[in-house]
């Protein structure tokens, strides 16, 4: 297990074990920017700004943050093991269902609330120690973890490794509490470092360094990955919170740990911050497309119900604008949107599932839950 002082050192506990303390940022030797590190940030940096420009053809931006949030809350939480889906979140918030793993739900909806709670902060608080331990509190409370204090960074000796394995038995051990300090504060004065650096790439190495420190005794992995979201809105690289690279992470997750035990044994931070670009890219473009989907959508659908409900067609137009911020609900949704009565409104909705746009999902007669399904298929994984 070697490692490079440039990425930090590995010291010998008398418990038997090895833990690493991370040198501060920017690394020494510097980042070596080579062709390929600057194509694939120019790459990124394009792919962002189609991505302000796809949002902005949007009639309303704010539907399309809304599911963005909750899918990236969805994939940040399945990273750590949680199963809950978007569907179950959706459903829970509609209160038209009782979720199956309501714990799991809540620790989804706590990322809601944090990634939420941080923008709210980021108007008058720079991303800093005080605001991550902030987001951590909100992120940690009331679900599994948080018994093992949320909000407050570690007193005690934290691991990664398989399963339950031992502290001696570990793939990682992260700074004691002392040096885990330390290297907070070093990692705060490099977010507030005037030094110029391209965004993306300090962005990539405060995540990175991090997952390394791993402050709290839980939800770490949560926490780092809302910390790309708050550094990109500060530094104003995004008009708003749509770049959400969990669902890259995901899918490369093997590589994703690895590329940052890489830095730890052998200072290779080059291929981690290539690594991360090329997640930038291609989450950027998938959004952007995404956002294309639901403007054609939109109008598709708007066509779809003047040329089939005639009279009925402001009431069943004004009932699916209401569905971009409740994908999932129930007839009294309808009568509350349409100020029609519930008889009125069941009939509405059952003229637009005739035509495909909305889907009971309960199988029941009665408390029946509906969706709005092309809708929510354009947020699926591809």
């Amino acid at each position: 297990m070697a490692s490079a002082p440039r990425a930090g050192h590995y010291v010998e506990r008398v418990e038997g074990y090895k833990a690493f303390i991370p040198s501060p940022l920017p690394p020494i030797p510097e980042i070596v920017m080579d062709q390929e590190m600057w194509n694939l940030l120019s790459q990124a940096d394009r792919a962002l700004g189609r991505l302000d420009g796809a949002t902005d053809a949007l009639p309303n931006p704010d539907l399309f943050v809304f599911m963005y949030v909750r899918r990236e809350a969805v994939l940040s939480s399945q990273i750590e093991g949680t199963q809950a889906s978007l569907i179950d979140v959706l459903e829970f918030e509609s209160r038209a269902l009782e979720p199956n793993n309501p714990q799991e739900v809540a620790e989804v909806v706590n990322y809601i609330a944090a990634i939420n709670y941080g923008l709210e902060r980021l108007k008058n608080l720079p991303v800093s120690l005080r605001l991550i331990r902030e987001i951590h509190g909100e992120l940690m409370r009331g679900v599994r973890g948080a018994e093992r204090n949320p909000g407050e960074f570690r007193r005690s000796q934290n691991w990664i490794g398989a399963g339950v394995c031992s502290l001696t038995e570990a793939t990682y051990v992260p700074p004691p509490p002392h040096e885990m300090l330390l290297s907070l504060d070093n990692l705060e004065k490099f977010l507030h470092s005037p030094q110029p650096m391209p965004t993306l790439i300090k962005v990539g190495l405060a995540h990175a360094q991090f997952e390394t420190i791993h402050p709290f005794l839980d939800g770490n992995g949560r926490t780092g990955r809302l910390l790309i979201t708050f550094l990109l809105c500060e530094q104003n690289i995004l008009q708003r919170p749509l770049l959400y690279i969990s669902y890259y992470f995901k899918k490369y997750r093997t590589e994703y740990y690895d590329r940052l035990q890489a830095i730890r044994d052998s200072g290779n931070w080059e291929d981690w911050l290539k690594f991360f670009l090329r997640g930038v890219y291609e989450v950027a473009q998938e959004a952007a497309a995404t956002a294309r989907k639901i403007v054609n959508l939109k109008e598709e659908h708007r066509q779809l119900v003047l040329s089939t409900m005639g009279r009925r067609s402001g009431n069943a137009i004004a009932l699916l604008e209401s569905l971009y911020f409740k994908p999932i609900f129930t007839v009294e949704h309808a009568e509350a949107v349409t100020g029609l009565s519930y008889p009125n409104a069941n009939t509405l909705i059952k003229d637009l599932a005739d035509i495909g746009l909305l889907r009971e999902i309960t199988g029941q007669k009665r408390n029946r839950a509906f969706s709005y399904a092309p809708y929510l298929d354009v947020f699926q994984d591809p």
